[in-house]
């Protein structure tokens, strides 16, 4: 029988080759389909419900726009933890405040490592390696996290406040000459971009951007937005159908080797820069020169490298697009703005319009109106993925060990079982409940290293902005309205950060004379 098919087949190929050729790649698409769909059975999950999914791609095709909202509207279903396929890779997906404590909290170990994907790990950073919050679990990790913790726990936050103090007053100067003392409508992102690039560069490296002019400008904040976008848990299709990594044509991969490329010119530069201020004995203190200081840190090159990058990706990510909802927001919503007006002036006379950079959080209004803001755009929807390195148990439940889970930040700051009022901007809610959870930061040993620094970075920015300034005719930039719901109004929806479209506004002086003169007073005095 065997002998007989084998002639069937070796005479029907000599007859016509290219149907026998036509066939045969049929054949061995639908026999890869079958193994690849067996496959996807086996590795799911046992006790854990959700999507089905199509065969090799698994839920791919569903979560490629707006993931993080698809997982929260899929919690009403499957309930608040679920899984996902992704190609044949199982994914755990925890969408509730509860969920969220009872697993990250309680097995915050066990959760202390990052799976690994081809595009970014791979591709984008096989030159100058991952960030503190996308590395692997290690003894070289538990280094820079033990460095970075150094670095930016309250003491050592204290005294970056005059870096704040000059890039906080330049925002608002900027704001002053581009938009010509709000007579003139802005797009308020290159300003943003710089304080952000700024704040990292003055605080990692001791070297400030001082404008939007320097080349060096453009260059970081075009590659660390394409670099954002390669780390993407649902962007990159390769990272879960290997098949398409073997394309030598790949746009995607192409596009991530170049990226790498021109990143590691300009880290190369601001790197031997500093080493040779340092040399000199001229450089500034600085998180960088500090760490390589530190003889008890036992840092080589790349870990330090890692905690650079850390910090840049950081500020240009999660700073400038939150900055960048909020002002948009807050033009729309004049009673907020008076609110925090009324409530500065209760703490700084109207004629103190430079409100004071060592203001260590003292009007809680500006605290809520922070803590809201990180709440309701979440601009890091989905924290960063978890590897688990052990077994854990979840609702008696295992989740192996090398397992990959998600924590959907977003659905669970928008967790009705929290708020009754999820989806409405109102910063009074965290003076009525001060203590209620946020997940903006992660959670767990993983959880954002730099809140501390980030926190104090943004009350200052709003301090200082909504002293001096009334936001106003925000306009989306084809002169429509200017979408600012978390969800409807993101530009990209494929991305890992959530970005706004662009726009323009007004950023019209409260007291353009006196605003005027405490920036030149600042000037004379520094």
């Amino acid at each position: 029988m065997i002998d007989k098919t084998i002639k069937f087949v070796l005479g029907h190929a000599q007859d016509s080759p290219i149907s026998f050729l036509a066939y045969f790649a049929a054949a061995s698409a639908l026999l890869y389909l079958l193994i690849t769909e067996v496959q996807r059975q086996q590795f799911r999950i046992p006790g854990f419900s959700g999507p089905q999914g199509l065969p090799m791609i698994g839920n791919l095709h569903q979560i490629r726009v707006n993931a993080a909202e698809q997982y929260r509207l899929w919690s009403k279903k499957y309930g608040s933890v679920y899984q996902i396929m992704l190609g044949n890779v199982p994914v755990i997906v925890v969408n509730s405040s509860k969920a969220a404590r009872e697993i990250f909290g309680a097995n915050s170990q066990a959760l202390s490592s990052r799976p690994e994907f081809y595009t970014f790990h791979k591709v984008v950073s096989s030159t100058s390696g991952t960030t503190i919050g996308t590395s692997p679990f290690s003894e070289s990790l538990k280094r820079r996290r033990k460095g970075a913790a150094s670095a930016l726990n309250k003491p050592s936050v204290a005294t970056y406040i005059p870096h704040i103090d000059v890039e906080t007053r330049d925002f608002l100067n900027e704001f002053l000459t581009y938009g010509e003392g709000g007579r003139t409508a802005v797009d308020p992102m290159p300003m943003i971009q710089r304080l952000s690039l700024s704040l990292a560069l003055t605080l990692n490296w001791g070297t400030r951007m001082a404008s939007q002019n320097d080349e060096l400008f453009g260059e970081i904040t075009h590659v660390e937005e394409e670099v954002s976008k390669f780390r993407s848990t649902t962007g990159n299709l390769q990272d879960y159908l290997p098949l398409l990594r073997l394309n030598p044509f790949s746009v995607g991969s192409a596009n991530a080797r170049e990226m790498r490329r021109r990143r590691d010119v300009y880290l190369k530069k601001l790197n031997d820069d500093l080493d040779d201020r340092m040399a000199k004995g001229t450089h500034q203190p600085c998180i960088q020169a500090n760490v390589i200081l530190d003889e008890e840190a036992k840092l080589n090159k790349e870990e330090l490298i890692s905690i650079s990058l850390t910090m840049l990706s950081g500020g240009l990510d999660t700073l400038t697009t939150l900055v960048a909802w909020s002002m948009a927001l807050l033009a729309q919503r004049p009673e907020i703005q008076k609110k925090a007006q009324d409530e500065i002036r209760k703490v700084y006379p109207s004629d103190q319009i430079l409100c004071d950079a060592n203001d260590d959080q003292s009007i809680p209004y500006i605290v809520a109106l922070v803590k809201e803001l990180l709440r309701y755009y979440t601009v890091l929807r989905l924290s960063l993925p978890r590897a688990t390195v052990k077994d854990i148990t979840y609702n008696g439940h295992v989740i192996p060990a090398k397992s990959v889970i998600f924590l959907n930040a977003w659905a669970c700051n928008m967790d009705p079982e929290v708020w009754t009022d999820p989806f409405t901007f109102r910063p009074e809610r965290w003076l009525e409940q001060p203590d209620a959870p946020i997940f903006t930061y992660g959670l767990g040993y993983r959880m954002c290293a730099g809140s501390l620094l980030a926190n104090r970075e943004m009350y200052t920015i709003y301090l200082r902005l909504l002293s001096a300034f009334e936001l106003k005719d925000v306009q989306a930039e084809n002169g429509g309205v200017m979408e600012t719901h978390p969800v409807e109004g993101v530009v990209d929806q494929t991305q890992l950060v959530s970005v706004p479209r662009r726009y323009r506004l007004r950023v019209v002086p409260r007291n353009e004379i006196g605003l005027r003169t405490a920036l030149e007073e600042y000037d004379v005095k520094h």
